[in-house]
């Protein structure tokens, strides 16, 4: 099935690639990897959180955030590959950063958030290696921040 039909299934929609918000590029291709600059919850242009975990936004809302990354993250991947997901190989790894309290340590609760909606999304395809980093802050204070590396073909 293809990703799209996969997300409207789940009543999801990629947006349009979002912004850099500093000095750097969406996604740098070497070979035949892709690696998406770390993507923050944005959706309709606004954060859909801000604060940390969990003392301001609790881990349903955290969850819900890594889904979020990961849409955007899945944009810049498909206009990079020009839509053309057959050339998309597997997700190597997901780096994922939570602004989190001291002492909290349940990050891979969070990021499971992430790693959840690539498998729905991609199946054997977008199991993946992850890190799941608890840090004191984030830009624009988000809660949760998503970093993407992906295998493609070579000839995408």
């Amino acid at each position: 099935m293809p990703v799209e039909a996969k997300l409207a299934n789940l009543g999801l929609t990629l947006p349009t690639p979002p912004k850099p918000v500093a000095a750097y590029i969406p996604c740098v291709r070497t070979g035949n990897l892709v690696v998406v600059s770390g993507q923050l919850p944005f959706a309709a242009g606004k954060l859909l959180a801000t604060g940390r975990v969990p003392s301001v936004v609790d881990l349903e809302q955290a969850q819900e955030c890594a889904r979020q990354c990961v849409l955007n993250g899945l944009a810049i991947l498909k206009a990079e590959l020009d839509g053309n997901w057959s050339n998309l190989v597997k997700v190597v790894r997901v780096g994922v950063f939570v602004q989190s309290d001291d002492g909290y340590a349940e990050q891979p609760q969070v990021a499971n958030g992430a790693s959840q909606l690539l498998v729905d999304v991609l199946g054997e395809a977008g199991r993946h290696a992850r890190a799941a980093v608890g840090v004191n802050a984030l830009p624009l204070n988000a809660p949760v921040e998503v970093e993407f590396t992906f295998e493609v073909s070579e000839l995408a």
